[in-house]
């Protein structure tokens, strides 16, 4: 038995996810498990090619195959998606540090603005005795 302590290649896990119908197959997985032919049935590609992304999605540890009779059945593993999530956080965080100024510089310049104008309004109103 291997042991339980499984590292994934955060490389195969974004090689895996850089195609377009791969990850419309992990989309798919979501909704839970289903053989090879009715993934297949779903993409307007050849079952060959479709037996190809679920191959290397299987290489990157992203699903799961086990027989079912005559069916090979893929489900969903999440767990590489970690490395994946892991290393989006830091761009979360860029993120959200510059929409946070972005929103100050806003706020700033418009309080500027706002404190020019009005010290820009001239005074309308006269006085009763000068009419």
């Amino acid at each position: 038995m291997r042991h339980r302590s499984v590292t994934y290649s955060s490389e195969q896990t974004f090689q895996a996810l850089a195609d377009p119908t791969r990850r419309a197959v992990l989309d798919l997985l979501r909704r839970g498990s289903q053989p090879a032919g009715e993934i297949a049935q779903a993409f307007p590609v050849s079952r060959p090619a479709i037996s190809k992304h679920l191959r290397l999605l299987r290489r990157a540890h992203l699903v799961h195959e086990h027989r079912q009779g005559r069916h090979r059945v893929y489900h969903l593993n999440p767990e590489p998606l970690r490395a994946v999530d892991s290393w989006l956080d830091q761009y979360r965080d860029f993120w959200k540090m510059s929409l946070t100024n972005l929103k100050s510089f806003v706020e700033a310049e418009y309080a500027q603005e706002t404190k020019q104008a009005h010290a820009a309004k001239p005074n309308t109103k006269t006085p009763k005795g000068n009419r």
